[in-house]
C-alpha cells in the first residue's frame, strides 16, 4: 500500500466530504462558477411555503451568518452549514404550521415562542408579524419566521451578556444599544 493509499493524499490530508444533495445544490446555486454563493444567488434557489423566492433581507442575513470571512459570499463548507440551519428551520415551522398553509399564524407564532421559553404579549406579537411582512398582516411565511428567530437569537445572547444578575432588566448606553441593534440587524 503507498503512502497516498493509506493517508489519504499528501501530508495526509483529506479535505471534508460534502453531502451529495449538497453539493448538487451547490452547484445549482452557483451560477457564475465562482465557488462562491452570495445573497441574490442564494435567493434565487429558497422558495417559501408559497412559491415565492425568500425575501432579500432573509437571504443576507443568512449569508451574513455563515460568511466567516465577511466577503459577503459562502463557500460550500458554508453552505453546507446554511443548509442544514434552514433545513432544521423548516422542520421548526412545520411543527407549528398546523394547518400546512405556508404560513405561521399569530397564535402558532405565540406558540412556537413560547416552546422557546419566550413569553410575550399578543401585542408585541402582532408588531412583530406586522412588521415582519406587512402585507400578510396577520401571518408570516418560512423565510419571515426564520429571520424572526435569528434575530430572537442574537438580541436574546447580547441581553444576557449584559443581564449579569440575571434579572431580566438590564441598564444599557445609547451606543451600547445602537450597536446591539446594528449587530443583530444585519
Amino acid at each position: 500500500m503507498s503512502y497516498q493509499d493509506r493517508y489519504g493524499g499528501y501530508g495526509g490530508y483529506q479535505p471534508p466530504q460534502q453531502n451529495s444533495s449538497v453539493q448538487q445544490w451547490f452547484t445549482n446555486v452557483d451560477r457564475d462558477r465562482s465557488g462562491k454563493i452570495n445573497a441574490e444567488e442564494l435567493k434565487s434557489a429558497l422558495i417559501n411555503g408559497q412559491g415565492e423566492h425568500f425575501s432579500d433581507n432573509s437571504c443576507k442575513l443568512m449569508i451574513s451568518m455563515f460568511d466567516k470571512d465577511a466577503s459577503g459570499t459562502i463557500d460550500i463548507y458554508e453552505f453546507e452549514k446554511l443548509f442544514n440551519y434552514v433545513n432544521q428551520w423548516l422542520q421548526v415551522f412545520k411543527s407549528y404550521d398546523r394547518d400546512s398553509s405556508g404560513h405561521i399564524d399569530q397564535s402558532e407564532l405565540t406558540q412556537a415562542f413560547t416552546q422557546m421559553g419566550f413569553t410575550f404579549s399578543p401585542e408585541f406579537i402582532t408588531f412583530l408579524v406586522k412588521k415582519l411582512d406587512p402585507i400578510q398582516n396577520s401571518r408570516i411565511s418560512v423565510d419571515n419566521f426564520i429571520v424572526v428567530c435569528v434575530r430572537l437569537q442574537r438580541f436574546t445572547e447580547a441581553f444576557r451578556v449584559r443581564d449579569t444578575e440575571q434579572k431580566g432588566q438590564i441598564t444599557i448606553g445609547f451606543e451600547d444599544f445602537l450597536s446591539i441593534g446594528i449587530r443583530s440587524s444585519i
